[in-house]
């Protein structure tokens, strides 16, 4: 288990830092073997027809094998940039499927200049590979090979779409671990959890409506998730107009990333308060709880499968959260949890509260405020 969550946290760090870097190596590294897939295809597909009809091979392995890597480089780099800059210029709020259609055109378009490329680098070596006793004209042999690419490479590009939106609904370095089967039954998890929560949400809904609410909260959650990467924060959960996050105890704790995640917010937010002021006539703003302790993992549901994190340690992060009202704080964390953060006084203003009761429990947790003050 240890090892699953150190490659998530190396997944997370890397992504955070290079994020261009890691999302283009993964579509290279999901090319390489698609390629090296339809290379063999091609191959044995050859050779058979080879045997079948008793004529000289037409193609080798080799040449084969080159041409597909020289395609990984360029189709790969080629649609993973088109594919991250798609996720993150203009098109980021259109749909799925919207997204995926133009990813086709600029797949074919893309397909279409390496297979002309090719065939203006390698037309005469190939027009030696493909002997005269295959009977096949090289031109009719480079448009059967233009239909075959297009045909898979299309089959392909929804697979790595797939990929990529499983990697963006779990976050980096998660995939794998499901894959793997790390949450099939229940495991024990020290971690830190988030609970964001938006200010006046009644009165902000009464004044704009069901729709345009929506639109705003749409919008504060999608400023929220730009830090995400860079503080290595898991989200756990949207409710309503809720957000819950969650790292791994020793990440929430590296560089005081659960707290300063909160204040990275709160900046990026006032930094775009122009543009909810314009649109919306209010500003998102957030009350925060955060607490520490062991919680169980497990997949739940069939229909819906997802991870769940079950165990007190969230009851009483929701409870801390739930109280920043009464006290006029806007960030609450245990006691227990700021100590073991020991964040610095030059940055940090902390204030002891005292103890709240939690629901259901006969003991207490004492909770701080914690204020930035740089």
């Amino acid at each position: 288990m240890s090892s699953q969550s150190d490659y998530t946290s190396r997944a997370q760090r890397i992504t955070a830092r290079f994020p261009l870097l890691t999302f283009l190596s993964i579509q290279i590294t999901f090319w390489i073997f698609a390629n090296l897939l339809l290379a063999l295809l091609m191959y044995f597909h050859a050779q058979a027809i080879s045997i079948t009809y008793q004529i000289k091979a037409v193609v080798s392995f080799v040449p084969l094998l080159m041409v597909s890597l020289l395609m990984v480089i360029f189709y790969g780099l080629s649609l993973g940039l088109a594919d991250f800059y798609l996720r993150k210029g203009l098109f980021r709020k259109k749909s799925f499927a919207s997204l995926l259609f133009i990813k086709t055109l600029i797949s074919f378009l893309i397909l279409t200049l390496i297979v002309l490329l090719l065939h203006f680098v390698f037309y005469d070596f190939f027009n030696i590979i493909f002997s005269s006793a295959a009977r096949m004209p090289v031109a009719a042999a480079w448009n059967s090979f233009y239909l075959a690419s297009a045909i898979y490479y299309f089959f392909m590009t929804l697979m790595i779409s797939f990929i990529n939106q499983m990697n963006r609904r779990y976050g980096p370095g998660v995939l794998v671990p499901l894959l793997l089967g790390r949450y099939r039954t229940p495991r024990e998890e020290e971690r830190i959890f988030l609970f964001m929560d938006l200010k006046s949400s009644t009165s902000i809904a009464e004044q704009l409506g069901h729709l345009r609410y929506s639109a705003f909260i749409r919008d504060a959650f999608s400023d929220i998730n730009g830090d995400i990467a860079q503080y290595n924060a898991q989200i756990y959960q949207y409710v309503g107009d809720e957000i819950v996050l969650t790292w791994q105890t020793r990440e929430g704790l590296r560089n005081f990333c659960c707290i300063r995640f909160f204040f990275a917010c709160e900046k990026r937010l006032r930094a775009r308060s122009p543009y909810y002021q314009q649109q919306y006539g209010w500003i998102p703003e957030f009350k925060a709880g955060i607490h520490a302790g062991k919680v169980t993992a497990v997949e739940i549901g069939e229909i819906k499968l997802e991870v769940a994190y079950h165990g007190d340690t969230i009851n009483t992060t929701a409870r801390i959260q739930s109280v920043c009202n009464d006290y006029g704080k806007t960030l609450l964390i245990s006691e227990p949890l700021l100590q073991k953060l020991n964040v610095p006084e030059d940055e940090f203003e902390t204030e002891t509260l005292g103890a709240i009761q939690l629901k259901g429990k006969k003991e207490n947790i004492a909770i701080c405020s914690v204020r930035k003050t740089i």
